[in-house]
């Protein structure tokens, strides 16, 4: 019995000598869970408007080695049921839309004695699910959107040290626009459309948080913002001498704010 309770207390007693020499201006490694709540608001100018609250769950894997390198993977899944405001369609209420965000960095340390900075490079994936199957207001029929954005996030977060074990840790970050697909479901319509893919290949996005972290927790707010320009053009039904109806995803700002908290372990 001596000699275990002699263990528990040499692994305790390491457990607690690792956690004294983490340095609080370094990325954190471990796993992160959190939970966050947004507000969300998509536009394409003279034509359609979707905006409402959001929940989601967030979850990340950092590792981090001696030199300052850092490496991440970082998980979003966002939902949230929007109203749908249109000039020439009506307004439709409760539009289930779903978000989910993978995302790898890359980044390297820079560590102070009372700051830090971490650029940081990447890769993105967003996926969005729109359901707006049913009538509006003036009785026109919706239909399923899928949304896909390949992207390259470029940025920086900074550390600086408030005393009392607190940091706070703002991050800016640019979204390089790569590539995107957009599927529109237009057979739900019930109007003999065939289904759609469009291609986007312009666009930008950034995103800023600001964080408070102390030991195993952080809390803060962030907001996102996309730029996406007008697709290519696809036709909706067969070709017909030389001819058919066709149909582009317009021009399109998504901005989307909120406050997050995390869990490290």
């Amino acid at each position: 019995m001596k000699l275990r309770t002699s263990l528990a207390a040499i692994c305790l007693a390491a457990a607690s000598a690792a956690l004294a020499q983490q340095n609080p201006l370094s990325t954190r490694p471990g796993w992160e869970l959190g939970a966050q709540g947004a507000h969300y608001d998509y536009l394409e100018p003279d034509f359609a408007h979707l905006e409402g609250g959001r929940i989601g769950i967030v979850a990340a894997r950092t590792w981090t080695d001696d030199r300052g390198l850092f490496g991440k993977l970082d998980y979003r899944e966002s939902y949230g049921r929007l109203k749908y405001d249109s000039n020439g369609t009506g307004t439709k209420d409760h539009v289930p839309d779903l978000i989910f965000e993978l995302r790898t960095l890359a980044g390297l340390d820079w560590v102070g004695s009372s700051a830090s900075l971490s650029p940081f490079v990447g890769l993105g994936y967003r996926y969005l699910i729109n359901d707006s199957r049913g009538y509006t207001s003036s009785g026109a029929t919706g239909y399923r959107r899928y949304s896909n954005y390949l992207y390259a996030p470029v940025g920086l977060t900074a550390r600086l040290h408030l005393g009392g074990g607190w940091v706070l840790a703002p991050t800016l970050e640019e979204d390089v626009f790569l590539y995107g697909t957009q599927v529109s479901k237009l057979s739900d319509t019930d109007l003999g459309l065939m289904d759609v893919t469009n291609h986007q290949g312009k666009g930008r996005g950034h995103r800023a948080s600001l964080m408070l972290e102390k030991d195993n927790w952080s809390f803060g707010a962030w907001t996102q913002y996309w730029h996406i320009s007008d697709s290519d053009v696809r036709c909706a039904t067969p070709v017909v001498n030389n001819s058919c109806i066709a149909g582009k995803e317009p021009e399109n700002y998504t901005r989307e704010s909120g406050l997050e908290l995390r869990y490290r372990f």
